[in-house]
């Protein structure tokens, strides 16, 4: 480096290094919030001082070294994460949003949200997500790749006109469009009885899916209406919005007739189950398709409150790819 370079850098290196020692003072670096800020002003400084000196990468690399012998005890000072926190100050320049919500969550979750978007207005919203559902890191990649941001809250629905406000708000941004069911491997075909085997069998999986709030009630739920029997698919009680949500599993397009039977359940459920202190009782009807105006015909003069979603599962390998495979006994011989 040129003497210009030098003494720049020296001054860098001199307030990076007091920038750790005030965090010590101030708490140990393995509590999470202080972690972050931490990062998040190392990495101010190396853009700051990157933009005034005009230096290029290169200087990060130095920097990891003399932080590391600096610091020998202390992990975090390599030069890839160096890099990660400049990333952190060029995206949030705002240290007020830095510490809500981005110190709210580890320092892995900030690093997943900036690899894997661009848009600052997406990866807020799954910093808020993470936070609210206490999600872990893996969890979060999940979401991200499910593309959880454009499937929350899309579902049609007829909450405006059948809930007040603002539990028709809180029910219209719980329901997704599409459902995910990537953990399922049914075939395409399958009937309404196999796909709900199929989501119990992966409960954990529905739930995480349904999103935060949902407690599992039971499935082929028994209601007896005027000595005749009826089953409710999928039972749940929502715990922020107090009330019983019926999912009705249809594995063909939607049908007008799908919302007359699910308004016929939840005013038996309503008057059957639900008590005084509960809200009234939401359908999701989940269909392998649905026309948007059809459901919006449907759904119009209908009481009861009722959404309307698609799913998509992990399609099984068609027929023709599926001869074409070597089988189990076939790559045995070959090994």
């Amino acid at each position: 480096m040129t003497d210009k370079i030098s003494t720049g850098y020296i001054q860098l290196l001199s307030k990076v290094k007091e920038q750790i020692r005030h965090s010590q003072v101030h708490a140990a670096l393995s509590v999470n919030q202080e972690l972050v800020l931490l990062y998040w002003n190392i990495g101010k400084r190396i853009l700051a001082a990157q933009n005034l000196e005009g230096w290029g990468s290169k200087v990060i690399e130095r920097l990891a070294d003399d932080l590391q012998s600096e610091f020998p005890d202390m992990k975090g000072f390599s030069a890839r994460n160096l890099k990660y926190m400049r990333a952190l100050a060029e995206a949030w320049p705002d240290e007020a949003i830095v510490q809500a919500p981005l110190a709210q969550i580890t320092w892995y979750h900030n690093i997943t949200l900036l690899d894997k978007l661009d848009s600052r207005e997406e990866r807020l919203w799954y910093a808020n997500k993470t936070i609210e559902n206490g999600w872990s890191r893996n969890l979060l990649v999940h979401q991200i790749e499910s593309g959880l941001f454009n499937r929350q809250g899309k579902a049609i629905t007829n909450f405006e006109i059948t809930l007040p406000v603002p539990q028709s708000d809180l029910a219209r941004q719980l329901i997704k469009d599409p459902y995910t069911f990537d953990f399922l491997t049914i075939a395409e075909k399958a009937r309404e009885r196999e796909m709900e085997k199929g989501l119990l069998e992966h409960l954990r999986d529905l739930l995480i899916e349904l999103g935060k709030g949902f407690a599992f009630i039971g499935n082929q739920y028994h209601l007896v209406v005027s000595e005749k029997d009826y089953y409710l698919d999928l039972l749940f009680y929502h715990i922020n919005l107090h009330c019983y949500i019926v999912i009705d599993l249809k594995t063909d397009e939607f049908k007008p007739e799908y919302a007359g039977k699910m308004n016929f359940y939840l005013s038996a459920l309503d008057d059957l189950l639900a008590g005084e202190k509960d809200n009234p009782s939401i359908g999701i009807i989940l269909c392998k398709n649905r026309d948007k105006l059809t459901v919006e015909y449907a759904l119009r003069d209908t009481r009861k409150p009722i959404g309307v979603a698609a799913y998509r599962l992990t399609r099984s390998l068609p027929e023709g790819l599926k001869s074409a495979l070597p089988t189990l006994a076939e790559i045995k011989r070959k090994l």
